[in-house]
């Protein structure tokens, strides 16, 4: 009794103010949690969880960079209230700065968030270019994993730098593992639609291959059994038997080339079925490939959004990736955004990609350059079309619309 008594008297109480920041934590941590684990868009879902750890804190900006699995590289994946000099792409590019390095040699784990002088900013401080940094130096350094799985940083910062507490330091701990188990997630899923797309097209091409194929391979060659005993029966017309009707003869070769196209066309199935398509990945995967390379290279950030599912021939799924390709190569040349936005709808008859920009836009007297005559040729290839809208001020707008 009397040591527990000593314990009680000893045992320091919690104020009111840590009470509410715990409560505080709580349902930021929840909110957070919430937002994550319902979230159909990542990125989306990314920016709002930026946008609460910065209220929560008191600080102002921050931005997340994740690996790209297919190249290894930095990309920004999301950003919250970016100063003026980060907001060109450039600045925002996959290249090499403080932190990123410090991530990939392993000094930025998730035992050791920490503070780091921003290295994009840098110019633009020994400038003493307030308007353009926002008064921005330093953030913290959140590094993201799922277990022992580097995936990127969420950094945080604001004007006016204060040191984190240890409680701050726990409450990012579990917010960067929260968001680390959300990103790793959502690849998985992606990944485990893709290979299961990947295994229905080796199904389907092994039962073409060991039924069609092989029917119509048997087809053929008993028809051509069948001509050439025709052959020989008119080759020898002093027997009676060689009276044979000319117009059997030239059904069974029509039938004989049916058979042969029908053959020909079943083996190009196959192979389109076990082609690679797009960067080795269905039409959806390899357009999201797509944004997190090009983002990596320009800074310019692209959503991608994806509806409908069906299976589309490797031909379509090539060309409309080249016209998605070609279309935010433009993006990076004359529309002046550090964003867009690539649409992909998949209906039962028909398959479109849309590339978006609000940018600079251009009259209708300036859309005949080869980069848009290539695409409008790829979508015309496929029995399609492309429509472009833009003007002046107003962004554009590119649509290829093919038949499914």
């Amino acid at each position: 009794m009397s040591r527990a008594s000593s314990s009680s008297q000893t045992t320091p109480k919690k104020s009111k103010t840590s009470t509410s920041e715990g409560n505080r934590d709580l349902i930021v941590l929840n909110a957070i949690a919430a937002q994550l684990n319902g979230a159909a868009d990542v990125q989306a879902a990314l920016e709002e969880t930026l946008a609460l750890v910065t209220e929560l804190l008191g600080l102002r900006t921050g931005w997340v960079w994740l690996l790209d699995p297919d190249t290894d590289q930095f990309y920004n994946a999301a950003s919250h209230n970016l100063p003026p000099y980060l907001r060109k792409p450039i600045r925002m590019a996959g290249s090499w700065c403080v932190c990123t390095e410090s991530f990939r040699s392993g000094k930025l784990a998730p035992k050791n968030i920490d503070v780091i002088e921003c290295s994009r900013l840098a110019p633009a401080v020994r400038s003493q270019s307030a308007r353009l940094t926002g008064g921005l130096r330093y953030h913290a350094s959140i590094p993201l994993y799922s277990g022992k799985k580097p995936l990127g940083i969420m950094n945080l910062t604001g004007p006016a730098w204060r040191k984190l507490k240890a409680d701050e330091l726990r409450l990012l701990s579990t917010i960067g593992y929260q968001v680390g188990v959300t990103i790793e997630r959502a690849r998985l899923a992606e990944e485990s639609a893709q290979l299961a797309r990947e295994e229905e097209r080796s199904r389907v091409a092994r039962e073409i291959h060991d039924t069609l194929v092989q029917s119509l391979t048997a087809i053929s060659l008993q028809l051509d059994a069948a001509l050439n005993q025709i052959g020989r029966v008119e080759a020898t017309p002093t027997d009676p038997s060689a009276a044979v009707d000319a117009d059997l003869r030239q059904r069974i070769s029509r039938a004989r080339d049916v058979a042969r196209e029908g053959l020909e066309e079943a083996r190009r199935s196959v192979l389109e079925l076990r082609g690679a398509p797009p960067a080795g990945k269905s039409l959806a995967p390899a357009l999201r490939a797509l944004a997190r390379g090009f983002t990596s290279q320009t800074g310019i950030r692209v959503r991608v959004r994806a509806t409908g599912r069906r299976q589309l021939r490797a031909e379509v799924e090539t060309e409309l990736y080249r016209i998605a390709q070609e279309a935010l190569t433009n993006v990076h040349k004359h529309a002046g955004v550090n964003e867009a936005e690539v649409s992909l709808r998949v209906s039962p008859r028909t398959v479109s990609v849309q590339v978006r920009d609000r940018g600079r836009g251009f009259s209708r007297a300036g859309s005949t350059g080869q980069g848009l005559t290539g695409m409008r040729e790829r979508a015309r290839a496929l029995g399609g079309v492309l429509d472009v809208d833009s003007a002046p001020g107003r962004g554009t707008t590119i649509s290829a619309n093919v038949p499914a």
